[in-house]
């Protein structure tokens, strides 16, 4: 049991930092509310790293229009 607890968390930890560098990329260093994104939580970093890709979406482009 322990062989896999381990193996899940060693996963948890790679998402995580994966996230990260890809919000680094970004130039993202804190999310929305000013809170460091290395203290954020999984689900916190996947919500900023959306919210950082739409915001990079150009919609001057006639390709992005929503409508």
């Amino acid at each position: 049991m322990g062989i896999l607890y381990d193996s899940v968390k060693m996963q948890q930890e790679l998402k995580h930092k994966f996230v990260i560098e890809k919000l680094l990329e970004v130039g993202i260093t804190e999310s929305q509310e000013g809170t460091s994104i290395y203290e954020l939580d999984y689900e916190e970093l996947k919500y900023e790293l959306v919210m950082a890709s739409f915001r990079q979406i150009d919609t001057q482009n006639d390709q992005n229009k929503w409508f």
